[in-house]
């Protein structure tokens, strides 16, 4: 019977494979747009903390073995930015804004690189201890594929699309194409969970998203003509590519005239999730094959 039983507690985890997760948290964005007082840069030292925005989730978690797992996901989020946050000269004087909502499905492998577990796991008649508990830390990297739909909010308190409105000459200019509104991105990050029971846990996860655009907030290459865009597109699309002359005597249209720097194509467009998950393990019913042969 001892090896039954080593066998039993070994395998137990097998029956607690599948795991739902509901999550939580915030989301925020590190692209052209915005950003700290300086010039601007891909790395963290340049993320806006004014600009964090709500985001939840749903998945499943499968477990391979004790330590390893795949993980898929759907998670929502906007992120935003604006230039008035920023006192960079060339930043503010650009003067843009917008707001972006994301829809992305991801596959995640996830890592266990710390995992522990205590307490009584069976329970056992006349046994006095305290209730089984797992602390789980893991890594993770995957693949994503999202949606996003930069937005602005015009002078008559409106939001519009930007990406029909070719703002950097998109689809006017037949060299330059619009960029598309679905793009595949790479997720990493890392996470931590407690599991106060054998089915029941909560747990804290952040994870940032490298993408392959750099049009989350519309904003990469050049300022365009903007008497071209208001004659494909209209005025309102021209006044939404360029908007210094709304800080009047305080902004230099000079520094803002076509052909001049817009945004940096060098990099791409990231953003991220600080998320609180709540996790239910789904319990598989036991075999009984004792008396099979």
């Amino acid at each position: 019977m001892i090896p039954l039983l080593g066998s039993g507690q070994s395998n137990d985890w097998r029956r607690y494979r599948y795991e739902v997760i509901g999550s939580v948290g915030v989301s925020n964005f590190l692209g052209d747009l915005g950003g700290a007082n300086q010039i601007g840069t891909h790395y963290f030292r340049d993320l806006e903390f004014a600009e964090t925005r709500f985001a939840a989730g749903i998945g499943l978690r499968y477990k391979i073995t004790p330590r390893l797992a795949m993980r898929y996901c759907f998670t929502y989020g906007t992120v935003a930015g604006s230039d008035a946050l920023t006192q960079d000269p060339a930043r503010h004087n650009r003067n843009l804004s917008f707001r972006s909502r994301i829809y992305e499905l991801s596959a995640n492998f996830e890592a266990a690189f710390l995992k522990d577990r205590g307490g009584h796991r069976y329970r056992l008649h006349n046994i006095v201890g305290d209730k089984s508990y797992e602390i789980y830390s893991y890594l993770f990297i995957g693949i994503g594929f999202f949606h996003f739909n930069p937005q602005a909010m015009y002078i008559d308190g409106k939001w519009y699309d930007l990406q029909p409105l070719g703002t950097e000459g998109e689809g006017i200019d037949p060299n330059i194409k619009p960029y598309s509104l679905w793009q595949f991105s790479i997720p990493v990050g890392i996470g931590f969970k407690y599991s106060f029971d054998k089915q029941w846990g909560i747990g804290l996860e952040y994870g940032i998203r490298k993408t392959f655009t750099d049009y989350i907030d519309d904003v990469s290459t050049n300022y365009y003509d903007p008497k071209a865009i208001a004659a494909a597109n209209g005025p309102i699309a021209a006044e939404l590519s360029n908007r210094t002359n709304l800080l009047g005597p305080f902004g230099h249209p000079s520094w803002t005239a076509p052909g001049t720097q817009r945004g940096q194509p060098l990099y791409k467009d990231s953003y991220m999730f600080l998320m609180i998950n709540v996790n239910y393990k789904i319990k598989k019913k036991r075999q009984n094959n004792f008396f099979q042969t």
